[in-house]
C-alpha cells in the first residue's frame, strides 16, 4: 500500500494525494489536517498521528483507520464506510451520521451522537469503548449508540445530560449506570443478556478490532435507553 508522508502538507494538498490514491494508502504524520477522506467512496486508509476535524465527514463508502487519537467533528454527516480510531476522539463524533459505522477504542467528547438518524435499511451505529461526555445522544433520531465503558476507573460511563431531545433510536451503556440522569422522555432500564441481540454484532465487531472480550462485555448488564413514547417532546416535536 502507498505510503504518504503528511509533514508539510495542509489539509487540501493531503486529500488531493488521498484522491490520487482512491484504492487507499498509508498516511504518515498526521498532525491537525481537517477533512481527510471527506466524501471517499473506497478504498481503506490509515492515518498514523492525529488527523484535525471532520474526518471522514460525508463518507460514502470507504475506510478509514486512525491509528492514534483523532479531533472533532469525526464522521460528520457520514452515509455509509466505517472509521475506526485507536484511540480517544474529540466532540461530535457521528454529528447527523446517517449510515456506516464509527469505532473508537477509548473515549468521546462531548455531544457524541448528536442528531443521527436513520431510514430504512439505513442504521448507522457508535461503538464508543470508554466513556462519553456530556449530551450524549442529544436529539438523537434514529440509529444505535453503545458505550462500554472499559477503562472507566469509577468514572460515570457518560457526562451530564444524556439522551436530550432523544425522540429516535437507541442508546446501550454497560453497567448500570449510577449516578446518570436521564430526562423524563426517554425510557432507561436494565436489560439482560437474552435482550442484547441487537447489539451482539456491533460488540463482536469492535473486540475484533480492539483485541477485547466479547463474552466478558456481552456478559455485564446493560442499560438500554429510547424514547418514552408516553412522554414524548410535546413542546419540541410536532406530533405526525
Amino acid at each position: 500500500m502507498k505510503v504518504i508522508e503528511a509533514n508539510g502538507l495542509d489539509g487540501r494538498a493531503l486529500n488531493a494525494l488521498l484522491r490520487k490514491n482512491k484504492e487507499g494508502c498509508i498516511v504518515k504524520g498526521c498532525l491537525g489536517q481537517r477533512f481527510l477522506a471527506a466524501g471517499m467512496e473506497q478504498g481503506v486508509f490509515e492515518m498514523e498521528g492525529i488527523p484535525g476535524n471532520a474526518l471522514g465527514s460525508y463518507l460514502n463508502g470507504a475506510t478509514v483507520v486512525v491509528r492514534g487519537n483523532a479531533q472533532d467533528a469525526v464522521g460528520d454527516t457520514m452515509n455509509d464506510g466505517e472509521i475506526v480510531v485507536h484511540g480517544s476522539i474529540g466532540d461530535a463524533v457521528g454529528y447527523a451520521m446517517r449510515g456506516g459505522g464509527i469505532f473508537v477504542e477509548r473515549d468521546a467528547g462531548y455531544r457524541a451522537g448528536i442528531h443521527m438518524k436513520e431510514f430504512e435499511e439505513k442504521v448507522p451505529s457508535l461503538v464508543i469503548g470508554g466513556v462519553a461526555g456530556s449530551f450524549l445522544g442529544e436529539y438523537q433520531a434514529g440509529g444505535i449508540i453503545i458505550v462500554l465503558g472499559i477503562g472507566a476507573n469509577g468514572r460515570r460511563i457518560v457526562g451530564d445530560f444524556p439522551c436530550a431531545g432523544m425522540h429516535g433510536g437507541e442508546m446501550y451503556l454497560r453497567g448500570a449506570c449510577e449516578g446518570v440522569t436521564f430526562p423524563e422522555q426517554v425510557s432507561a432500564r436494565a436489560v439482560g443478556k437474552d435482550e442484547l441481540d441487537r447489539i451482539e454484532g456491533l460488540v463482536r465487531e469492535f473486540c475484533d478490532r480492539f483485541g477485547y472480550d466479547e463474552g466478558f462485555l456481552l456478559g455485564s448488564p446493560f442499560v438500554k435507553v429510547v424514547p418514552n413514547t408516553n412522554n414524548p417532546y410535546r413542546q419540541m416535536y410536532v406530533g405526525n
